[in-house]
């Protein structure tokens, strides 16, 4: 009997590219009581405009916004 050596596969996710810049192209509008909840159990939130994932940065003042999210935000009314 012989043995192989197989090679080891790459683990990486699809579509990293080995860098530390995994910052998100912009970010979302999502009700303030879901960002912890998410950010520590992992669960996803969903944006105003409708996309769903889970959050993994914050955003800092200036950062891009979804253009989507911030227009049915500025529709809506103060305490909605």
């Amino acid at each position: 009997m012989s043995t192989q050596t197989l090679p080891k596969p790459d683990t990486r996710p699809e579509g990293t590219d080995g860098t530390d810049d995994d910052a998100p192209k912009m970010f979302h509008y999502v009700r303030k009581n879901k960002i912890a909840e998410s950010a520590v159990m992992g669960t996803h939130v969903v944006a105003l405009c409708g996309e769903v994932f889970p959050v993994t940065k914050s955003a800092k003042p200036g950062s891009p916004v979804c253009p989507d999210c911030k227009k049915i935000y500025e529709g809506l009314k103060p305490g909605d």
